[in-house]
This record gives structure tokens, sequence and C-alpha cells, in this order.
């Protein structure tokens, strides 16, 4: 946890932008695999966490905006619970470290919310992404399960995305920490990535790595031979010479805040030539997007600067022909970057997402996009200090997508099929880090770790 003043600070600030009404936030509850007491590992809600930073299952806190009252519901472990898991520290003590001091056992959120209904005071919550949470709004509010989305609190949505978009020194130490340990990963990969090897070998050491340094993965694993799927997760294809293997993984540090890199390196230790040509076209895009980022320039325009930097690179091997911006503008570029370029980052991988990405990505004045490609940035809105993000621009050879593209004659003016078909087994190629936006441009977060492919052929080579 961080400092009790910390989360009282985070609240308070909740409190005042809020102005009135009850703020209603449910942790998670234990999540069962195959049968009750078989239990997936436990992940608290981000939005709990950020606002009490206690990590336990089957609570829920309620901030009383209107009588400045705080309450966190649940219940202590009984006797024959502890006899199963061991002891722990009671609610009251967690709470106290938060700064929370009215604790309750659960059974009384009821009749709390059965007050504050009664006395037409409006309840905010957030929309639910999980079944049981869902369920147990639909209770309490008496609102069915198919409308909560709809009715859920506006307001409390932008005051948690207005404060949890800007991290602090402390949060962005401990996105470092995850970071550092999604490297571990990555180099590990690097030195399994061998012919003969299966990715679902690879993928699992990466996890050993990743709950060995005290957390976890921050989301499943992404390693495969097939990289022109955009989020493919490692099966039991065998890994032979000559393939590329893209190993898109992250870490969560043991407060639950997430790393996310990206690398692709041949099974084989050397590119080949063509290989070596689509990853420099790649890592230029990267740079470039790199080099724009500052405060109040919209992520939109880094995207697509990148996009147009892609777009003159495949010109310039002639899978794409004409005018790069031009190319760009018509959404030609999209059949080998379908998606966008970034994503917000904190104690979620897409930081916030269940909040809905047309908040914490976009704004009132620039919505988001509905086109093809375009439509998948999560990130538009312009950069500020304290922002944590992803830069993952890639080149993907998907030859379903190309086959449906050239039966519709999609495009002709900007794509060269007939080139375009020696890649058709090509693969793809994803390159990503993790920045934070300063007062003077940004910096990336982590220990450097080979990019270029000269870098990565001497790291895959030591």
């Amino acid at each position: 946890m961080f400092s009790k003043e910390t989360y009282i600070s985070r609240r308070n600030r909740l409190k005042s932008d809020l102005g009135n009404g009850i703020i209603l936030l449910p942790g998670n509850e234990d999540s069962s695999m195959n049968y009750k007491d078989n239990l997936y590992p436990f992940r608290q809600d981000s939005c709990f966490l950020y606002f009490t930073g206690i990590d336990r299952p089957g609570l829920t806190f309620v901030i009383d905006v209107d009588n400045d009252r705080e309450v966190l519901f649940g219940n202590d472990l009984t006797i024959e619970e502890i006899m199963w898991t061991g002891p722990t520290d009671t609610l009251a003590a967690q709470a106290a470290w938060s700064g929370i001091t009215d604790v309750q056992p659960l059974s009384a959120l009821a009749s709390l919310l059965e007050n504050a209904l009664r006395k037409k005071q409006t309840v905010h919550f957030l929309p639910p992404y999980k079944a049981d949470t869902a369920v147990m709004l639909s209770g309490y509010l008496n609102i069915p399960v198919a409308l909560l989305a709809e009715q859920a609190s506006l307001t409390l949505i932008k005051a948690i995305v207005k404060q949890r978009s800007i991290k602090t020194v402390a949060e962005v130490q401990e996105i470092e920490i995850a970071v550092n340990t999604t490297i571990d990963m990555q180099l590990k990969a690097m030195q399994l990535a061998k012919a003969g090897v299966t990715e679902t070998e690879i993928a699992g050491q990466l996890q050993g790595v990743a709950v060995g340094a005290g957390g976890n993965l921050s989301f499943p694993v992404i390693l495969t031979v097939n990289g022109e799927f955009l989020h493919n997760h490692p099966g039991n294809h065998v890994l032979q010479n000559g393939q590329l293997v893209l190993c898109d993984c992250g870490a969560e540090s043991a407060m639950h805040y997430a790393g996310d890199l990206t690398r692709t390196h041949p099974v084989n230790k050397k590119f080949s030539t063509v290989q070596r040509e689509i990853y420099d076209i790649v890592f230029n895009a990267y740079q470039t997007a790199v080099n724009a980022l500052k405060p109040g320039i919209l992520f939109k325009e880094v995207h697509l600067l990148a996009c147009e930097k892609l777009a003159e690179g495949l010109a310039q091997i002639g899978v794409m022909k004409g005018d790069a911006k031009e190319a760009v503008q018509a959404g030609a570029h999209t059949l080998f970057f379908p998606c966008g370029l970034g994503h917000m980052m904190g104690l979620d991988i897409h930081d916030m997402e269940n909040l809905g990405e047309e908040y914490v990505g976009y704004t009132d004045d620039l919505k988001k996009s509905t086109d093809f490609g375009l439509k998948s940035l999560r990130l538009g809105r312009a950069l500020e200090d304290g922002f944590v993000l992803t830069v993952e621009p890639g080149i993907y050879f998907n030859p379903l997508l190309t086959d449906a593209w050239q039966a519709a004659g999609k495009h002709t003016n900007f794509i060269n099929y007939e080139k375009l078909a020696g890649y058709k087994n090509f693969g793809g190629v994803r390159v990503e880090n993790n920045f934070l936006i300063t007062a003077t441009g940004s910096r990336l977060l982590g220990r450097p770790l080979a990019a270029t492919a000269a870098e990565i052929e001497k790291e895959i080579a030591s």
C-alpha cells in the first residue's frame, strides 16, 4: 500500500469533484474456475484499489458525500476459514492503514443503501464488468442488470478518469517495477526462443518470471510465430528457423501496476534481409512517434504520423504505392496496421478501459472514429504531463484480410497486391515500449532493452 495520506487525499479529491450523493465502490469477489472452492488468483477491482489500497475479496466501500462519511463493508474471516487459509489482518486494521475508521459487516450495506434511496440521494456507481458485481448492484439499487451500464454515473466516471490519468511519482515508481520485470520476461523469451521449442514452453516460463518477482501477469502472454494476428496467444507451434517470434507480455507489480512490452525476434538469431526491411520500417515509425510525444499534442496525431511512416516504408519496398499521407487519409495502410498506436497504462494494462474508452482516451470535443483501423485507437486525446502510455506500431501481413481486400478491389491505387503476395507467410512485427509524458516531452520507463534490429541480434546471440 501507499501511505494512508495518499488514499485519504484521493478520496477527498473525489468527494470534492462529485459534490453530493453516495459513491458506491464494490470490490471484487473471488472467482471460481470449475467449482466453488477452486479459485483463480484474486485480482482486486482497480478503482476500489485506487481509493482504498485494500487487496482482499468480498468488500464494498461507500462514501456518503452529503454527510462526509466513509464506510467499509465486509466480514472478517471465520475460524473455519482461517483453518484453511491461515490468519490475516483484521478488516479494521487494514481499513486503518487506508485512513478508514468506520467498518461495518457486509449485512449492514443493504440498509444504508435503502435509506439513501428513500432520501432520494443520488447513488453514483460505475459500469460493472463482472457478473457477480452486476447482480449485487441490481439487487441493492433495483435496477435491471441490462440497464446498469447506461445508468452508471457519468459524473463519477469522469471524476475518476481525471484523477487516475495523472500518475504520481510513487505510481510511476510502481509502474517501473512492473516494466523492469517485463524486461526480464522479454530477455527470457529471447533466450528460450530457439528451433524445436514450443510457444507454450516459453510462455510458461515468462509467467514464472512475473510471479517470481512478487506479482503476476498484467495480461495473458502473447507469444506467437503467427504475429500477423494481433493478440494471438501461445499454442503448441514448434519454433522453426526462419520464423519470427512476436512476444507481447506484461508483469504486474505486487501493488498491481502494469508493464507492457513487445519485441519481435528471429528464431535463428539473424533477421533475413526481408525481415530486417520490415523490422526497420516498424522501428522508424516507432522512433517517429516517440520523438513527437509531448504535452498538448493529440495522440491521434502521433498515431497518424506513425502510420504515414509505415506507409512510406512499405512504398519504398514496393508493397504500397502513391503518396503516404493520401494513403493514410484513405485508410489503405490499415491492411497492414489495423489497430491503434497505444493506450493508457496504470493499474490496468488498458488503464480504466472498463469505464469506457470514449471517456479515458477521448473527450467531449474529440470523439472516437468509427473507421476501420482508427476505431481501434484507444487513446486519441491531447497528452498531459503525468500520462503513462504505450507506443506500439507494427506491420501485420494477415493473409485472410489481404484476400478479402484484394477480392473486393480495395485501395488498388495504394496497394501493390502482386508484390504483397510474396509476404503472405511473413507474419507480423511489433515494437512496444512504455512512456511517461513529462513537462518537456517524454521519458522511457524501465531500464534499457534491445530494440533496434542490431541490438536484438546482439542480445539473442549472447
